[in-house]
């Protein structure tokens, strides 16, 4: 999330796309950042085609939508077009460390791309890291003022549903994104016993979106279970958002090869030291985008079988792995 220096400049892409002939290249001709744009356009189009009204939210990378990477750039149109939202973690609290305040400065340049987003119809959702309840009700108040939505998430592996209310609940049919006044990211559901401890849960709640995995212990949801989660205890209506990581392969996932865990493809790259069992992959690549969006069977496709509202993308940034 730090502001990057791209170190190499980007040359113009000559000549005939050679997409995977370069993948063993550590240095490409590539622009990364409209590599991930296109990724991310591609993935709405399908998506919106099929479901119109369909939420598309990618999570940080938040310099993708100027053209330049400058908060004062010119727009990336069609970038901003294909999306509902910016989510962003850390913007007040856990950028060092959790239950910390995160350093003006960063959030200061954050804030900059956030609001340019924000002017441009665009609902920001921030994911600030903190248990304090003192530090949690600034998190919340501090970001409504710059009206953002957002959740204090007690933990970052993202296991908990607050023992507190939502921020700004409120009893009114959410049914679009722009409707929200506060979320739930619960992507992890390791406390969790089965779907129906899952789905008890959450219908227990008064959240507007709720964030979470298309699975749980490698069992996918449905889409009546889904169904079930969108309606909020007090009798509104709400969103149900998948969370999908599109810039790092995950080992754990349906799609995993066993041969993979001797032999990687090509475009998966090296392991991220902070999450184990996730890559960093050459997100331009075909056979990735394939997985992720383009066949029958692809992640996006199971999403929107089960009648997700939207999606969550999460690793958008993964271009900064690149320019480094």
């Amino acid at each position: 999330m730090k502001k990057i220096v791209l170190l190499a400049v980007v040359l113009a892409f000559l000549g005939c796309d050679k997409d995977n002939d370069n993948d063993s290249n550590p240095i490409e001709n590539r622009d990364f950042r409209q590599e991930m744009r296109n990724f991310v356009i591609g993935i709405s189009q399908k998506a919106k085609n099929v479901k119109p009204g369909f939420a598309v939210i990618p999570q940080n990378g938040i310099e993708l939508i100027s053209a330049n990477g400058e908060a004062d750039g010119s727009p990336s149109q069609a970038y901003l077009d294909a999306i509902d939202g910016n989510g962003q973690e850390d913007l007040f609290y856990g950028y060092d460390n959790d239950d910390q305040a995160t350093p003006g400065s960063v959030s200061n340049y954050l804030k900059s791309f956030l609001n340019a987003s924000k002017n441009k119809g665009k609902t920001i959702l921030v994911t600030d890291y903190c248990s304090t309840p003192s530090k949690m009700n600034n998190s919340y108040q501090v970001n409504a003022t710059n009206g953002y939505i957002s959740f204090a998430a007690p933990k970052r592996d993202l296991t908990a549903i607050p023992a507190t209310v939502p921020n700004n609940a409120n009893t009114a049919a959410v049914t679009n994104l722009s409707q929200a006044k506060n979320f739930l990211y619960l992507i992890n559901s390791e406390n969790f016993t089965s779907k129906t401890a899952f789905i008890n849960a959450v219908k227990a709640t008064n959240y507007d979106v709720v964030i979470m995995d298309l699975f749980l212990n490698e069992e996918q949801f449905t889409a009546s279970e889904i169904n079930q989660l969108k309606d909020k205890a007090n009798g509104g209506k709400r969103l149900v958002i998948c969370y999908m990581s599109i810039g790092e392969s995950e080992n754990y996932r349906y799609y995993w090869q066993p041969s993979w865990n001797a032999t990687k493809p090509d475009w998966i790259a090296t392991e991220n030291p902070d999450w184990p069992g996730n890559f960093k992959v050459k997100y331009w690549n075909e056979d990735w985008q394939k997985i992720i969006y383009k066949n029958d069977d692809s992640y996006l496709n199971k999403i929107l079988a089960a009648n997700f509202d939207g999606v969550y993308l999460d690793i958008i940034d993964g271009f900064e792995y690149f320019e480094r």
